[in-house]
């Protein structure tokens, strides 16, 4: 798995794993990404059970184990958090930041030792030592709950299946021609977006943001310029159409 920095400040970075050639054939790539402070370490989408051999080994080249105190699952698939129940177990003592709406889902994937704080729906933040992130809400884009997270200090947002594209384990790790790379998410954003209504309602609340790159969990991410050709692509995207519409 790879490791790639995407910010290296003064009081934090920002790392994103991914990328995994030895990952099963089967298994969707996944981008994890995890904020360092000088005590605190913040661990967001870890990714599925099937990566976290893959993920511990490679995050514990960047961190010691117990200073991974906070993990932030922006919504309930299994490709983000079902290393839960394994995660528990490593950490020593850390909580899990997730909608209130699906904690009850979440526990199946085991959490014995680590606490839960529910984000309420109109989201909230977290401070790690000096470094403030915001709980940024994203709901039905793809689940009924669902956030970011922002750093408002690097403009950096974590935007989970928001920007995501179906791509091969060797891409690039940042977009190089927004063109080009409209037909490897489009798809994905018309199938599991549901909502044109909770979409724009997105784009305008991240608009007033100032987002200088746009990372999500699948797929390349998005900076300088193609940020806002991401926001103007999707809000003129038609989203929730049903799969006989997609068959056409």
């Amino acid at each position: 798995m790879k490791t790639h920095t995407l910010y290296d400040g003064d009081s934090h970075r920002w790392l994103m794993f991914g990328r995994d050639p030895n990952k099963p054939e089967k298994i969707i790539d996944t981008n994890q990404y995890m904020v360092i402070t000088k005590d605190n370490a913040l661990l967001m989408d870890p990714g599925g059970i099937e990566l976290f051999s893959a993920m511990l080994t490679t995050v514990i080249k960047q961190v010691p184990v117990d200073k991974i105190t906070h993990i932030f699952a922006s919504h309930q698939d299994p490709d983000i958090i079902s290393s839960l129940g394994l995660w528990d177990q490593a950490l020593q003592d850390a909580t899990l930041h997730s909608p209130w709406i699906w904690e009850s889902f979440i526990r199946h994937f085991g959490m014995q030792n680590i606490n839960f704080n529910a984000i309420a729906d109109e989201g909230g933040s977290l401070t790690l030592d000096d470094v403030k992130l915001v709980f940024i809400p994203a709901h039905y884009l793809h689940s009924s709950g669902n956030f970011n997270v922002f750093d408002p200090q690097t403009g950096i947002l974590m935007s989970g299946d928001i920007g995501a594209a179906i791509e091969a384990d060797d891409a690039p790790m940042f977009v190089d021609d927004f063109e080009s790379h409209i037909p490897r998410m489009k798809l994905f954003h018309q199938r599991w977006m549901p909502s044109n209504e909770a979409k724009n309602d997105w784009v305008e609340r991240v608009r007033e943001l100032d987002v200088k790159m746009l990372c999500p969990q699948h797929g390349r991410i998005f900076k300088g310029d193609d940020v806002g050709r991401f926001l103007d692509w999707f809000e003129g995207l038609e989203v929730g159409l049903t799969g006989a519409r997609l068959r056409q």
